[in-house]
C-alpha cells in the first residue's frame, strides 16, 4: 500500500507560489528518491569508464576497480576504499577536473582527509608524468604545508600510478556495493543550502 504522497503533486508550476507545506512534500519526495537509487547510479556512472583503453593495457572501469581492490586489500579505512573506487568518475562527466568532480560527489559522506586526498589526487598524479610533457611534476609541492598531503602521496603511490595491471585480481564492483551502501546511507556533512535545486 503506497502513501499518500505517492499521487500527490503540487498545484503551481512556478516556485514562487509554492507553499511550506509545499516544500515539506517535495523535499520528503526528493530525498527518498533521490538517496534511494545513489549506489545504483554510482555505479552506472564508473560504468561509463568501461571501454577502450586510450593506450593504457586496461580502460579507466578497470583501473578504478583495481584502485578499491588494492585499497581494500591492505586494509585501508571505507572511506578511502569507497574514494579509491569513484576516484575517477569524473573522467565520465567532468573531463577538465575530474578530481574536483569526483570529490564532489564523496564530500558529504567520506572524511575530511579522504575528500582532500581525492580533490588533489590528479595534481598529485602528475609527478609521475607531466615532466614527460613539459610541466612541472613538483607541482605538487604547493600543498606540502597540508596536513593531508602525505596521504594523497601515499594515495597516488599505492592505489592510481600502480593500477593498470591487466592481470592483477580486480573485485567486481558489485562485490563493493555493501561498502558503497555503508558510505553513501550516512547523512550527509555538507549543510543542505537548496534541497530542491
Amino acid at each position: 500500500m503506497g502513501s499518500r504522497d505517492d499521487d500527490r503533486i503540487v498545484s503551481w508550476t512556478a516556485m514562487e507560489h509554492g507553499t511550506a507545506e509545499d516544500y515539506e512534500f517535495l523535499d520528503r519526495q526528493h530525498y527518498a528518491h533521490t538517496r534511494s537509487g545513489l549506489v545504483d547510479n554510482l555505479l552506472d556512472i564508473l560504468g561509463c569508464l568501461r571501454g577502450p583503453t586510450l593506450g593504457y593495457q586496461i580502460d579507466r572501469y578497470n583501473h578504478s576497480l583495481q584502485s578499491a581492490t588494492r585499497a581494500l586489500r591492505n586494509g585501508e579505512s571505507t572511506d578511502l576504499v569507497a574514494a579509491a573506487l569513484l576516484h575517477d568518475i569524473g573522467d565520465a562527466f567532468a573531463p577538465e577536473n575530474h578530481s574536483a568532480a569526483g570529490a564532489a560527489v564523496l564530500q558529504p559522506y567520506v572524511d575530511e582527509r579522504t575528500h582532500w586526498v581525492i580533490a588533489h589526487h590528479g595534481l598529485f598524479q602528475g609527478y609521475y608524468y607531466f615532466g614527460h610533457l613539459g610541466g612541472d611534476r613538483n607541482a605538487r609541492e604547493q600543498y606540502r604545508d597540508s596536513p593531508h598531503y602525505d596521504a594523497c602521496l601515499d594515495f597516488c603511490q599505492n592505489y592510481d600510478q600502480n593500477c593498470f595491471d591487466p592481470k592483477y585480481p580486480n573485485l567486481t564492483a558489485e562485490e563493493f556495493r555493501p561498502l558503497l551502501e555503508e558510505v553513501f546511507s550516512r547523512p550527509s556533512q555538507v549543510p543542505a543550502t537548496a534541497p530542491l535545486t
